[in-house]
């Protein structure tokens, strides 16, 4: 359903309603749809000889996925003007289950277009173990 300008209250925390669990097919098809040539990503074998032992996720696709499981929260009726102060405190891997949680941290009306406000928040996602994969910032534009 989404949620207006008006109804989004900063310090507010919302939780994803649902969670994603990663599939190895997501990691692969991600890697090569994007043209990433890291093996970490899709080759068991090389992946198997560094610190994590089995293929990591591609950052990029967890950015995404947990963007997305914040969409129905805090944006799904405004425009993403971008990220900031992405970080990816531990890995992914295909299994793993993310879940998202968004804080309100400022709004205000827009200064250039006339009839918007603009609301930043802080996202983080969240594995089965409850550790922050990833965390990052974005800003969005809705109609007042």
């Amino acid at each position: 359903m989404g949620r207006s300008y008006e109804e989004l209250q900063v310090g507010t925390i919302y939780k994803s309603r649902f969670g994603r669990t990663v599939l190895e097919a997501d990691n692969v098809w991600f890697t090569l749809l994007t043209m990433n040539t890291n093996p970490i990503h899709f080759d068991a074998e090389y992946a198997a000889g560094t610190g994590w032992k089995r293929p990591l996720v591609d950052s990029t696709f967890t950015l995404a996925l947990v963007t997305g499981l914040s969409v129905e929260a805090v944006s799904e009726h405004g425009v993403n003007l971008g990220w900031r102060e992405v970080r990816l405190p531990a890995p992914v891997f295909a299994g793993d289950t993310i879940r998202a949680e968004t804080e309100v941290l400022t709004k205000r009306e827009s200064q250039s277009r006339p009839g918007f406000g603009i609301v930043s928040v802080r996202t983080r996602g969240l594995n089965q173990r409850d550790e922050v994969v990833i965390e990052f910032e974005r800003s969005i534009m809705l109609k007042l």
